[in-house]
């Protein structure tokens, strides 16, 4: 059956099929919750349903799904940033303090040179695990702007536009989520 008798819905199967394990890893790797991101891929594709007709197979179409994910993963960070504005930014002020009253580190969070071997293999799934173990322990705002400044390569005007915050707010957004990143890869990885 060519392309041309296939109705939208025949079509829009035969993507999910090729497709959605790829959106799947593409999803849980931003969202990090497994219904979160089931949900964001069946959005997608319902999303690819109603936009089928407009399909023009310029690009692949692995392409123009992870473009309309990646739009649907925005919306959702979003929400979650909305929702974290209602609880408010002040909040970033609770996280633990790594520097003392002069700007100076304290002695027990300054950073350590890590002592690894870089020519050793690194298992890279243990690695992963890691990563996304010590990701979820960051609070929603750090999480979602370091897996798009990191993750997705979003420019950091973008991110602060997308998020609707500050520059400064970004800045120390980041800021702290590598910090609390890096001390629990040492805990968890460098040092275990």
């Amino acid at each position: 059956m060519s392309d041309q008798t296939k109705t939208d819905s025949e079509r829009v199967s035969e993507l999910f099929k090729s497709h959605a394990d790829y959106l799947f890893n593409y999803a849980i790797t931003r969202v990090n919750d497994q219904h979160i991101a089931e949900d964001l891929v069946q959005d997608t594709f319902v999303a690819a349903l109603r936009n089928i007709k407009n399909f023009e197979s310029r690009s692949k179409e692995s392409t123009w799904l992870t473009a309309i994910l990646k739009n649907k993963i925005i919306d959702h960070y979003r929400k979650k940033v909305r929702q974290y504005h209602k609880e408010s930014l002040d909040d970033l002020r609770s996280v633990e303090d790594y520097f003392d009253k002069n700007g100076k580190w304290n002695k027990t969070d300054q950073p350590q040179k890590w002592h690894i071997n870089y020519n050793e293999t690194i298992e890279q799934k243990e690695f992963y695990d890691i990563l996304n173990n010590c990701l979820n322990r960051l609070n929603e705002l750090q999480r979602i702007a370091f897996t798009m400044k990191h993750f997705d390569d979003i420019k950091s005007e973008d991110i602060c536009k997308e998020l609707e915050i500050t520059s400064s707010n970004y800045w120390v957004i980041i800021h702290r989520a590598k910090l609390q990143l890096r001390k629990c890869m040492e805990a968890k990885w460098v040092n275990s």
